[in-house]
């Protein structure tokens, strides 16, 4: 068999699968088991796929993955959360659009305490939706930042979905971690100088309202109460990392510590919240093992029926730059993010695209960020985009998945603006990765 054809057979088995509404995972598991006797030979190939499968999921890098899962988990349901938004909401007063503003700033802030998109905005809409509908803002303005802010938990650490990039394309998952912090920041920055144009052109998109007026001791207070406990967890995830202090794994562990001391100094450490994280944590991590099961026998069989060397050798033929083959890998992104969740796309894209990375000589740390500011766009693309569906849940009544994606529209321009701002300027992604010790 060629490798066009195995290349085919593989890749459209699975596409085809998942498009049929078969699982992730069980869309590789049944490719893999055809592949490995079709590739590798009956028996011989099923106790290879067994071997792959226990050797995937028994490795130490992963560990962060739940720890990460649990640290958002805890903070969401214990009530922490709240109190960041609360204070927040006390620091903007009057301003124009406080309340998109004050998304963006307590997005962001859970974002470094998360480590899972679809827990942002789902936090996100259910805090924010509902009081800026009572308060008369258009939908844009109120489903558009959540949108944009959520997917920040894909960039800024901890990222769960950074952790399993790493994982499978071989990338220190700490220099990863931290790449994305100044990226993060500055599409943060972006979606509040596009919430403040917006605001700007059309004022009554988000009408101001009398509040109670806080002084400046007040906001001292709330933020020191509220706010500045939460960065002794920033500062045992990105900080001792930074610091080549721990692994990721032990900052994890340190991170899920943090929260646990911060809901007991609060009081709002129950049962109940244990429970709830603990139960959902357990599912989420059940199943991104399940799909590194089948990722890594998937990559090995792309490798074993020479698609990969295939591919990387069709593409070095052509006379194209390096920068015109990156940009390809992200349209494909782009392309695929309109029709398959993030963890099935770079399941499908890794075996071929970190290769051809290595060949062209990328910095594998950058385009990693890269890889998942790619991914953070598909999250709101019609018509597949996750987040857009977790969004219509929050959504008021009557609006439709059109009218969600055209909100969420200006805040895939920025991200895209990101995009090339770190493929112009790699320092961005790779100066705090530098300082690490």
């Amino acid at each position: 068999m060629g490798w066009e054809t195995a290349a085919a057979l593989l890749l459209g088995s699975v596409v085809g699968l998942m498009l049929v509404g078969m699982p992730v995972a069980f869309a590789f598991l049944t490719v893999n088991i055809v592949g490995v006797v079709l590739l590798m030979g009956g028996e011989a190939g099923l106790l290879q796929l067994i071997a792959n499968a226990s050797e995937s999921v028994t490795k130490f890098t992963l560990v962060p993955v739940p720890l990460f899962l649990m640290m958002g988990e805890l903070f969401f349901h214990t009530g922490l959360a709240r109190r960041v938004f609360d204070a927040f909401d006390c620091c903007f007063g009057r301003v124009p659009g406080r309340l998109s503003y004050v998304t963006v700033a307590g997005g962001t802030a859970f974002a470094t305490l998360s480590g899972s998109s679809m827990a942002n905005t789902a936090m996100l809409g259910s805090l924010m939706v509902p009081e800026m509908i009572e308060r008369g803002y258009k939908k844009h303005m109120a489903i558009g930042p959540i949108l944009g802010t959520g997917g920040l938990a894909m960039i800024i650490p901890p990222s769960t979905l950074a952790v399993l990039l790493g994982t499978l394309a071989r990338i220190d998952i700490g220099a990863l971690l931290i790449a994305g912090i100044l990226p993060g920041l500055l599409l943060a920055a972006c979606y509040a100088g596009l919430i403040y144009t917006q605001i700007r052109l059309d004022p009554l998109a988000a009408p101001q309202y009398a509040t109670e007026r806080v002084s400046l001791g007040q906001i001292v207070r709330t933020v020191s109460i509220n706010v500045l406990p939460m960065s002794l967890v920033v500062f045992l995830v990105i900080g001792l990392i930074l610091g080549g202090v721990v692994t990721p794994t032990e900052a994890a562990a340190f991170g899920v510590l943090g929260v646990v001391i911060l809901a007991m100094a609060f009081r709002c450490l129950t049962w109940s919240s244990i429970t709830k994280s603990m139960t959902s944590t357990l599912s989420v991590t059940g199943m991104v093992f399940m799909i590194i099961i089948g990722s890594s026998t998937f990559s090995q069989l792309l490798a074993f029926s020479g698609a990969t060397s295939g591919i990387l050798s069709m593409v070095s033929g052509y006379d194209a730059t390096p920068l015109i083959v990156l940009l390809s890998m992200l349209v494909v992104l782009l392309f695929l993010g309109a029709f398959m969740d993030q963890v099935s796309m770079m399941l499908l894209t890794l075996p071929v695209f970190i290769p051809l990375a290595q060949s062209l000589g990328f910095d594998l740390v950058w385009f990693g960020l890269l890889m998942l500011l790619g991914l953070e766009v598909s999250l709101i693309t019609p018509p597949f985009g996750l987040l857009l569906f977790v969004m219509m849940g929050a959504a008021p009544k009557g609006t439709t998945l059109p009218e969600v994606a055209l909100a969420g529209f200006p805040y895939v321009i920025c991200t895209l603006l990101v995009i090339g701002i770190v493929v112009a300027f790699p320092g961005l992604a790779l100066y705090l990765p530098g300082l690490m010790g």
